[in-house]
């Protein structure tokens, strides 16, 4: 039987992407905007602390929530630097991410609601539906699905 070995200090980024399921071009670009670190090896080649596998992770999740590179980036800035941040820390981030869930949670709900019948009426501030959007009320309340984002009242 052979004994387990611990797991290498670094990574590479071929590792980090196949563990976090991210593509080695977005771990580089991320890199770039400095929202992951990694060191040089004597080669050139990039190595990365295991700990970068959380950040990655917060990035993916932060990214479905809806929050920009740029809010993530905020967001990160926030973590400790004199220790690799532990779950306290990742958990004190995203605690006022709740509205923000809510709110496409909300969305997702009228989206649920109307879309067998939405599909084809004033949804799209069209003149199409006279029953939901006579006159195309919905237009004046700007382009795309008005109703569906919350934002077409007087319905």
């Amino acid at each position: 039987m052979q004994a387990l070995r611990p797991p290498a200090a670094m990574l590479t980024i071929n590792q980090v992407s196949r563990r976090s399921g991210v593509a080695s071009s977005a771990l580089r670009y991320y890199e770039e905007r400095k929202l992951i670190v990694s060191e040089r090896a004597g080669s050139g080649h990039r190595r990365f602390h295991r700990s970068v596998l959380r950040r990655v992770a917060f990035i993916v999740f932060a990214q479905r929530v809806g929050l920009s590179l740029d809010e993530i980036g905020e967001e990160l800035a926030k973590l400790p630097t004199d220790h690799v941040p532990g779950g306290a820390d990742w958990s004190r981030l995203s605690e006022s991410w709740q509205r923000r869930i809510d709110a496409r949670i909300a969305e997702l709900e009228r989206l649920k609601q109307g879309l067998s019948s939405c599909i084809s009426c004033g949804c799209l501030s069209l003149e199409s539906c006279r029953m939901t959007n006579p006159a195309d009320r919905a237009s004046r309340l700007g382009p795309g699905p008005r109703y569906w984002v919350g934002q077409a009242g007087g319905r």
